[in-house]
């Protein structure tokens, strides 16, 4: 089935399942880092935000997402798209694996390769958005900026510890 065929409602619904699901698989493969004493222990960036701040960015980005993958999809035959679509998978996989890398594993070099790729992978989408659907890049950008700021604590656990 070609994705125009679908409607638009349930191209959002799919998005939104697939975006929010990869945060749910991601959660569960990190465990709970208030409580994982390896994270607790470790050297810290001082601009650390609160553990809360972690949940309403991903939440405001998964939303912007969402609708940066449905403006990116609704129009254009898929073999045009067929890149986006590469790229979303890529975005999710890495999106995921970060967390137990990361929390997990504590393999922070490699998951600060992992980070840096991610970024490559949004920074595209935004690039995109901005090249092919006006103003659609913007709904990149928190996406992108918090990844710059993910990218640097993970950078700053790999330096200090």
């Amino acid at each position: 089935m070609n994705p125009q065929q679908v409607s638009p409602l349930a191209r959002i619904v799919i998005f939104a399942i697939l975006n929010f699901g990869a945060l749910g698989i991601g959660g569960l493969l990190l465990g709970n880092p208030l409580t994982n004493t390896w994270y607790q222990q470790v050297h810290k960036a001082p601009w650390t935000p609160p553990g809360w701040v972690f949940g309403a960015a991903w939440f405001s980005i998964m939303v912007c997402y969402t609708a940066f993958m449905y403006y990116s999809t609704r129009t254009v035959p898929f073999s045009i798209h067929r890149p986006v679509y590469l790229f979303f998978i890529i975005q999710w996989v890495l999106n995921i694996m970060w967390n137990p890398i990361f929390f997990r594993w504590h393999m922070v070099g490699f998951g600060l390769i992992v980070i840096i790729s991610l970024g490559v992978v949004v920074a595209y989408f935004t690039w995109y958005g901005f090249r092919n659907l006006t103003y659609a890049g913007l709904l990149m950008l928190p996406y992108l900026v918090w990844l710059a700021i993910a990218a640097s604590l993970n950078a700053y656990v790999y330096l200090y510890n």
